[in-house]
């Protein structure tokens, strides 16, 4: 495995090294870092607020110490289940009882019991090197996706249904290359290479970055994931104060909420006097709908027993949010979010779901405590990023394949540390 790891980064760094030296991004660059210069030293930076604005929230220490805890998934969970119209059955009820408890013994107990004395340390440089290539790739589907329908989603909101997901794919990964290169500016912040104001700038430039392409795309998912992606990265590295992050999370519902609602006056599903919270519900009651109907479906041991999963790999007749469709309503054309749960308990049952939530838990909970116990840019990286999913599937489930990647390999650096903890 560390062969595959050092040729591609060795590929990787060979990519970014010549592109960074070419004309176009020399001068990209040079003016980025004129930008910067102003950025750090303007007079209008200092009536910004500073690190005790709103300082009551300091005196928190439930925000302050546990706000990105991994059980924030089931506090948010149970606010998606509240913003729904109408109550879930007896039975969801019950299932969901056992997801949290589930999800609860894996994240928060287990944990406590697993040692992590050492864990694997990656090369800043190679971080940086993945991060841009994955980004540059992003922007080049980008303007694949456009062209290809003949305009922006945003401006044309039918026009997004026409989007080829061949296209859209590799324009998502947009995500976790901006992990990947706000980790390394984190690095360089750790080790007083740039000052923390620089530090700033560079993130929320990369926020920008992702907010221009994928709001003229019209995802509401991907760009709610850059915003968080970028507020835990930076409250873990000391460069987002609580305050920020608060003020960050309203931003965040507002984005969602803002953008649903005008797509939806632009697809005529609404009218201009109605509730723009009413998108919020709706949504949410739709999704809880979806889940009691899994639900009934699955019963206590599943029915299609890791099909509804495995019909995330490329290649499959229906994706799984096809598959939602199909199962409840036998309709292949259309794509049903099925929640956080939703297939767990189609694929194994009320069994299924607390299996898979302690798993989910576990995953969440030892990065959690690999990343406190280091503080290394890259694991608050990696955390970030799967927490950060974690929290988008409370409605439409983890089922996207590049997602299910980011974990596998999230998992795979986590046992490796526990691994090496246990040998020595």
């Amino acid at each position: 495995m560390s062969l595959i790891y050092s040729g591609l980064t060795s590929i990787f760094n060979k990519i970014s090294d010549e592109l960074r030296k070419s004309f176009l991004f020399t001068t990209i660059f040079s003016i980025l870092e004129f930008i910067e210069d102003q950025w750090v030293n303007s007079y209008f930076k200092r009536f910004y607020p500073d690190e005790n604005f709103l300082n009551f929230l300091n005196k928190n220490i439930i925000l302050k110490e546990h706000i990105f805890n991994p059980l924030i998934v089931l506090f948010l969970f149970a606010i998606f289940l509240i913003l729904s119209l109408n109550p879930p059955s007896t039975s969801l009820v019950i299932t969901l009882i056992i997801a949290f408890v589930g999800f609860f013994i894996g994240s928060a107990i287990i944990p406590r019991h697993v040692p992590i004395r050492e864990v694997v340390h990656f090369n800043r440089k190679d971080i940086y090197s993945i991060g841009f290539c994955l980004m540059l790739i992003s922007i080049v589907f980008f303007f694949i996706s456009v062209a290809s329908v003949g305009g922006i989603p945003l401006l044309k909101p039918s026009i997004r249904y026409l989007l080829k997901p061949a296209f859209t794919m590799p324009v998502f990964l947009i995500i976790p290359g901006t992990c990947l290169m706000a980790g390394a500016y984190l690095k360089d912040y750790q080790d007083n290479e740039i000052t923390r104001s620089q530090a700033r700038f560079r993130f929320i430039f990369l926020l920008v970055i992702d907010c221009a392409f994928l709001l003229l795309l019209g995802y509401r998912t991907p760009l709610l994931a850059a915003f968080l992606i970028i507020i835990i990265m930076g409250f873990y590295g000391n460069i987002v104060s609580l305050w920020e992050v608060v003020v960050g999370a309203l931003i965040g519902i507002g984005a969602i909420i803002g953008i649903g609602y005008f797509r939806s006056l632009g697809e005529m599903t609404i009218t201009s006097s109605t509730s723009p919270f009413y998108t919020l519900q709706s949504r949410a009651d739709f999704t809880l709908h979806v889940l009691n109907l899994l639900d009934f479906i699955g019963g206590n041991f599943g029915l299609t027993h890791g099909h509804l999963l495995a019909s995330s790999i490329p290649g499959s007749d229906l994706g799984p949010r096809m598959m939602v469709g199909k199962l409840i309503a036998w309709r292949t054309e259309v794509t049903v979010t099925p929640t956080l749960i939703g297939q767990m308990v189609v694929d194994f049952g009320k069994v299924g779901v607390f299996v898979e939530m302690c798993l989910l838990g576990f995953v969440l909970g030892i990065g959690f405590k690999i990343m406190q116990k280091t503080r290394d840019f890259f694991y608050i990286g990696i955390y970030s990023l799967i927490l950060t999913y974690s929290i988008l599937g409370i409605e439409t489930g983890i089922l996207d394949i590049q997602v299910l990647i980011y974990f596998i390999i999230a998992v795979f650096i986590y046992l490796t540390c526990v691994k090496r903890s246990f040998y020595n």
